[in-house]
């Protein structure tokens, strides 16, 4: 990889809006073309990358995939997807091998995968927050018995918390564009 290459691709990233990284991400086969590229440790051939990308869109393994959908998905990947991503300063393009600029490591907190039976974590949080306040104003009132001390009640606060938060680090690791496996909006179904 150049020099220039990776300038350009910092110039790219510094101008990059939220928006702009927001539209590049819009496109399901963009974000598992990330996420196959990531996988292979940030560099792989755009050929492997289309197969992929086509057993993840018709839900096959890679080896069940016909030639028109690997076909399908390598025209476009080849045609749309690399270009912008190459424009974006996200990717280099090089004879078919494909990298991952430094750039593309920043876009997982842009994406925030719910799954369909799951609550976003902010709702979430303000849920527990909310739950807290009330058992601290119960407690302040009396309504619990004198018995169970008042620390006690700050511990079960401060595990609710610390096991949320646990939970949530760990699923955001699973979530991540380039974790292992298909791409996170797959892997609740299809």
């Amino acid at each position: 990889m150049s020099t220039d290459r990776v300038s350009a691709g910092e110039q790219h990233r510094s101008s990059l809006s939220r928006d702009e990284i927001y539209e590049i991400l819009s496109n399901p086969r963009r974000r598992y073309s990330l996420h196959a590229i990531k996988n292979e440790d940030g560099t792989t051939e755009l050929s492997d990358v289309a197969e992929q990308v086509a057993a993840w869109e018709n839900g096959k393994s890679v080896s069940e995939i016909t030639s028109g959908e690997r076909h399908l998905a390598y025209s476009s990947i080849q045609q749309n997807h690399i270009p912008k991503l190459e424009r974006a300063g996200i990717i280099t393009h090089d004879s078919g091998t494909i990298e991952l600029t430094e750039e593309a490591r920043d876009l997982d907190v842009y994406v925030d995968v719910v799954p369909g039976d799951s609550i976003p974590w902010a709702e979430y949080y303000l849920g527990l927050g909310a739950v807290s306040l009330s058992l601290v104003a119960a407690v302040w009132v009396g309504v619990f018995p004198e018995s169970i001390p008042s620390l006690a009640w700050a511990g079960i606060i401060a595990v609710l918390f610390t096991a949320s938060a646990a939970f949530h680090a760990y699923q955001n690791r699973e979530m991540n564009l380039g974790s292992d496996g298909e791409p996170p909006e797959l892997r609740d179904g299809r």
